[in-house]
C-alpha cells in the first residue's frame, strides 16, 4: 500500500543533483520516526508545488520542506528542521538557526551554486521500503 502523504514531511529537491540524491538517501537512512516522503522538484507533484506558490518552476536549486497544510520551509531554514525532527544528535543543529537567515541562507545558496561541481552525478535506486518514501517513483 503506497504511504500517504498529507500526513508526512515532503522533501522536496532536484532529482537531477548527484549532491541532492546524496542528502536525499542519508535522510532516508535515519529517519527512523518515518516522518519524510520525497518528491523531486521536476516531477508532476513538485511542479504542482511550485506552481500553487507562486513559486519558481525551472529553477531547482532550492530544497523545500512541507508539511502539508500546516507550512513549507525554504533553503537553510528547511535543512535546520528535518534535522530536528530526525531527532538525536541531529537536533543540536538548532544551533544554526541561531544564525540570521540571511547568513544562513547565504551558506546554502553558495552551497547550492557549487553543488554540481561538489559530487558526481550518480543514479540512487532506493530499496523496496524507500521506494513507497517517494511520490511519483
Amino acid at each position: 500500500m503506497q504511504e500517504t502523504w498529507e500526513q508526512k514531511h515532503i522533501v522536496f529537491f532536484d532529482g537531477e543533483c548527484g549532491v541532492c540524491n546524496f542528502w536525499v538517501q542519508w535522510i532516508l537512512e535515519r529517519d527512523k520516526k518515518d516522518q519524510f516522503m520525497f518528491a523531486s522538484l521536476q516531477s508532476d507533484f513538485g511542479q504542482k508545488f511550485l506552481s500553487e506558490r507562486g513559486l519558481e518552476r525551472k529553477q531547482f536549486n532550492t530544497l523545500y520542506l512541507w508539511k502539508p497544510h500546516q507550512y513549507y520551509l525554504v533553503k537553510s531554514k528547511a535543512v535546520l528542521k528535518i534535522a530536528s525532527l530526525l531527532g538525536g544528535i541531529y537536533k543540536v543543529s538548532v544551533v544554526g538557526s541561531l544564525l540570521p537567515k540571511f547568513i544562513s541562507d547565504s551558506i546554502y545558496d553558495m552551497i547550492s551554486r557549487n553543488r554540481m561541481k561538489l559530487s558526481a552525478q550518480k543514479c540512487f535506486l532506493p530499496d523496496k521500503h524507500q521506494k513507497k518514501k517517494f511520490i511519483e517513483v
